[in-house]
């Protein structure tokens, strides 16, 4: 099977897996992710097959959604098996995506290779900004996180299951996440493109507080 039809049939694989999800990591989330790391790759280089591939099936493996990552991770070697992807590019997709999610601001990244590197920066992109703004209010309220709450405090995760196991407010995820990605990203090209969407966010948390306490 070539290259592209590969691709397309990945396409048609991940609009059913995610098909009717409202956390913000839907097909429109894979959409945006695989154009941006495209984007990114005509700048930066890399492999584009597995670019693709990687930007395509990274969300299926998403450790917020299975109890155990291992089986995601499970359902997407799968997925490459039966669609005849050679080992050897099976090894690669999978290794970044077990690395492309942020787990917590003292936690460093692993990514090694330009592929994973770009398709790392493209899903943090897509996570700040007016885009990344509706995601993190829809994720928060698909699990029952609140808005706002001044008498809940930021945290600094140190590792890992911290990260996982902490129940914080949507607001707090600003600080606690997504304004410490444009420093956390790889490429020249992403790091451009994150400068208007990581204002947008301050000029955002600015008006909220305004709101919030009755000044405007």
């Amino acid at each position: 099977m070539k290259q592209e039809e590969i691709v397309q049939k990945t396409v048609g694989f991940v609009k059913e897996k995610l098909d009717g999800d409202s956390s913000g990591h839907d097909w429109w989330h894979i959409y945006r992710v695989w154009n941006l790391a495209k984007k990114i790759q005509k700048k930066e280089g890399g492999d584009l097959y597995i670019i693709e591939m990687a930007a395509l099936l990274h969300d299926v493996a998403d450790w917020k959604f299975y109890a155990d990552e291992s089986e995601g991770l499970k359902i997407i070697h799968d997925w490459l098996i039966n669609i005849e992807v050679q080992n050897i590019d099976i090894e690669k997709i999978i290794k970044i995506i077990k690395n492309v999610s942020f787990k917590g601001a003292g936690v460093k990244d692993q990514m090694e290779t330009v592929e994973g590197k770009i398709v790392q920066d493209a899903d943090r992109l897509d996570a700040i900004g007016a885009v990344g703004i509706a995601r993190t209010f829809a994720f928060g309220g698909k699990f029952g996180n609140e808005m706002h709450n001044p008498d809940i405090k930021k945290q600094h995760h140190h590792n890992f299951e911290e990260y996982k196991n902490s129940k914080g407010t949507t607001i707090n995820h600003f600080y606690e996440k997504l304004l410490l990605l444009k420093d956390r990203l790889n490429t020249n090209t992403a790091r451009k493109i994150a400068e208007e969407r990581h204002q947008f966010m301050e000029i955002f948390l600015k008006q909220f507080y305004d709101e919030w306490e009755s000044l405007k």
